[in-house]
């Protein structure tokens, strides 16, 4: 069995990034989470005894109510999605003006709880040009959490303090060698492409080495498996005649993989797709179907600048190709929640709730390489 770290979480969700942990061999001593649908998902999977689930200690409540001194257990990691609207592509973009930027609120954590080390993760935004200095900021204040801003300092002179120390010689009792990456979930084996920035800190004392994992699928492997060897269409029984055409960007591809590897197949596995995420599940309007969160939803229609994702790669985002809803159970397939955690609420706020979340097997492959580090 893998050894145990405690967690503390925040921002929870509907608990993507909280099972992949779980999964990973981490114990969550408290999740904090104030959305209430959220929130109503998570207890409905502790009444229903889920084998994960059934042990987490919700806390549900404005993670700035949060008073650490009442956790007397040592806390291994702190963790957790600070909200993503202030830094997302499709939101306003307005970062440390939005009053949801809870980056701070991230920092007080760490700051209080002095754990071992933290993970958090936040959207591919973030790292876009316009934030440049603030990512920096906020990268710099995990590095030394003590180091706090001033009642009457705005935050470029706060960050200017942090650079002074950063670059000085002085010795901090508190802090943190901090990484962070933009990954692909496709890369760990999730169905679907979705780029996650996660940052990583490991407390200075503990002299820790440590990267992030390497991937462990490929869309070379697929596209091999596909157009060369034929495996993927015969383990999924689709006869030839039924098989999509490649298109040209395919076709250059695969001519430069059989250039590239004549004597061996490209490592890893393939890039699971969305028709290995859906195998199994019946047609959502079968009568007899009977699986949770597997109702079909009408009224889908086509509109200009529609691209749904292909049955035979990885999904684009949570919509399909053929101009249908998902059923929240497909979605939570792509996002790779397991078929016995359940989401409560209707479709529009169950979909919210999954399309949130972290893929809870990209949270599983990160949370296992941290725990390697402190088990």
């Amino acid at each position: 069995m893998k050894s145990q770290r405690t967690s503390i979480e925040l921002f929870t969700g509907a608990g993507g990034l909280a099972l992949g942990l779980e999964q990973s061999g981490w114990r969550h001593s408290a999740l904090i989470e104030r959305n209430e649908h959220a929130c109503s998902t998570i207890h409905l999977n502790e009444s229903l005894g889920h084998p994960l689930a059934q042990r987490w200690r919700l806390y549900s409540d404005d993670v700035r109510s949060i008073s650490y001194a009442d956790f007397t257990e040592p806390i291994d990691m702190v963790a957790g999605g600070p909200p993503c609207q202030p830094f997302s592509l499709a939101g306003k973009h307005h970062a440390y003006r939005d009053a949801r930027d809870m980056f701070p609120e991230a920092v007080r954590a760490v700051r209080e709880l002095r754990p071992q080390c933290f993970v958090f993760e936040n959207v591919k935004g973030l790292l876009r040009q316009s934030f440049a200095s603030y990512f920096h900021y906020i990268v710099l204040q995990l590095t030394y959490p003590t180091l706090v801003r001033k009642s009457a300092e705005d935050w470029e002179a706060h960050l200017s303090r942090l650079e002074r120390r950063h670059t000085g010689a002085k010795e901090d009792d508190l802090a943190y060698r901090v990484v962070y990456r933009l990954l692909d979930a496709a890369d760990y084996g999730v169905p679907q492409h979705r780029h996650r920035v996660f940052i990583v800190g490991f407390r200075s004392d503990l002299q820790t080495e440590w990267s992030f994992p390497s991937p462990t699928h490929s869309l070379d492997r697929l596209l091999w498996e596909q157009w060369i060897t034929g495996e993927y269409w015969e383990e999924h029984r689709i006869p030839k005649k039924l098989r999509p055409a490649k298109s040209e960007r395919q076709a250059a591809r695969i001519d430069r993989l059989q250039a590239d590897f004549r004597l061996f197949s490209p490592p890893g596995k393939r890039c699971r797709t969305v028709r290995d995420a859906l195998r199994g599940l019946p047609n959502p309007q079968d009568k007899c179907n009977v699986v949770a969160n597997h109702e079909f939803r009408a009224g889908a229609r086509p509109y200009p600048g529609h691209t749904g994702s292909a049955l035979d790669a990885p999904s684009k985002a949570l919509k399909d190709g053929a101009c249908r809803y998902y059923t929240v159970r497909e979605s939570a397939r792509i996002q790779t929640f397991p078929d016995n955690y359940v989401f409560s609420g209707s479709w529009t706020e169950a979909m919210r709730q999954i399309g949130n979340a972290v893929p809870v097997a990209l949270a599983t492959a990160v949370g296992d390489s941290i725990l390697k580090q402190v088990a």
